[in-house]
């Protein structure tokens, strides 16, 4: 007699808030492995996260429920309405973000009957916000991860704070990237199309437009370049609310910088560089830090959130919000191949002791199984 899967017959539903980049990806790259763990996937989040991300092309349903990326009253009230029907009939839910925790949170008290296990991933800390605001944010953070069965953070950092707020169990497990398609083109032909004249240096970045990411502090630290005949150029792969103010510094500082808007050519772009520059406030398990080690460009990263225990010593990192050292650590790799040429291969290195998308969702199953018992039990 064949054993069933471990998830046949459970209806699982993801539930994320609006996502232009890492949250997306992840829960997109789980989805096969969940399906063919047995379970019935659903996904539920802003409508845009779908049109972007495709979910339903990996064989789950899709329900538009509008959770937004920061504080709204009326419209939370309307997503958990919204939610609270998405999530009828789940044996488990999975919110991956504050925002989406706690209107899962809400959505899940209200239901009828028994209530479905949640699961709760920490992608990111909170960033916003001072004095009562950030008070009233602090006090709903901790009630969302209380309300949680399970909480998995994707860094240490997060897991501690999990834990002083009160989290029942807490595990950490780092969001992986998916694998980037292979390069299409050449570094001579990159650097063509971005006008990188031969010899200067390249330098990438890539992220959303959005004041965690610290592009403020990479203009003031390409800023001290000015003058500097052959100034190393740099690429800004992402958009976000900042587009039109970093465009706006661009222009009036006449800094050797082109945002590029939301790019999926990030393979080749890694390709063309001499560097890849993360300037990040605050990074969970970040991405581009992943993609640039795979792809071998030497990194210079701030030593934010859970950088360091994700690259160890396979980066050169530098305090959060230090412009003249971001600017120095560039310099350096941009300036000894030696040095430059080490990051690189320590970066190869430290990636391949990562574990494997395919191997993290897996894990992941199995979590999900932790809580709802064999195919045809009961619910714990």
């Amino acid at each position: 007699m064949t054993e069933p899967l471990p998830l046949s017959g459970r209806r699982v539903v993801e539930v994320l808030a609006t996502s232009a980049g890492g949250v997306g990806s992840h829960i997109r790259a789980l989805l096969p492995t969940l399906r063919e763990a047995g379970a019935d996937v659903g996904v539920a989040g802003a409508p845009a996260t779908e049109e972007l991300f495709g979910f339903t092309a990996t064989g789950a349903d899709f329900a538009p429920v509008g959770i937004s990326s920061g504080a709204n009253p009326a419209a939370d009230a309307r997503a958990v309405a919204q939610l609270r029907r998405a999530i009828a009939g789940a044996d488990l839910v999975h919110a991956h973000g504050l925002r989406a925790g706690l209107v899962a949170a809400a959505a899940r008290r209200l239901l009828r009957g028994p209530k479905p296990p949640l699961v709760l991933t920490l992608h990111n800390a909170l960033q916003e916000g001072g004095g009562r605001l950030r008070s009233a944010l602090e006090a709903l953070e901790r009630v969302t991860i209380r309300s949680a069965d399970l909480v998995l953070a994707v860094s240490g950092d997060l897991a501690d704070n999990a834990r002083r707020a009160g989290a029942p169990d807490v595990r950490v497990t780092p969001a992986l990237a998916p694998p980037l398609p292979p390069a299409a083109r050449t570094r001579d032909e990159v650097r063509a199309e971005l006008g990188v004249a031969d010899g200067r240096p390249l330098v990438v970045a890539v992220g959303r437009l959005h004041p965690q990411k610290g592009y403020d502090v990479l203009l003031d630290a390409v800023g001290r370049w000015t003058g500097r005949p052959g100034a190393p150029f740099v690429a800004v792969a992402g958009d976000g609310p900042l587009r039109e103010e970093l465009a706006a510094r661009v222009r009036e500082e006449q800094l050797p910088v082109v945002l590029l808007g939301r790019r999926d050519d990030v393979a080749d772009l890694l390709g063309a560089a001499d560097a890849c520059v993360l300037p990040s406030r605050w990074e969970g398990s970040p991405f581009t830090a992943q993609e640039a080690l795979r792809a071998g460009t030497p990194l210079v990263s701030t030593r934010a959130g859970g950088i360091p225990e994700l690259v160890g010593e396979a980066a050169d990192l530098v305090p959060v919000g230090d412009a003249a050292a971001l600017a120095d650590a560039l310099d350096r790799v941009l300036g000894d191949p030696r040095h430059a040429a080490a990051l690189a291969d320590a970066g190869r290195r430290r990636a391949a002791e990562w574990p494997d998308e395919a191997g993290a969702a897996r894990r992941l199953v199995a979590v999900y199984r932790e809580l709802l018992g064999p195919p045809g039990s009961g619910r714990p």
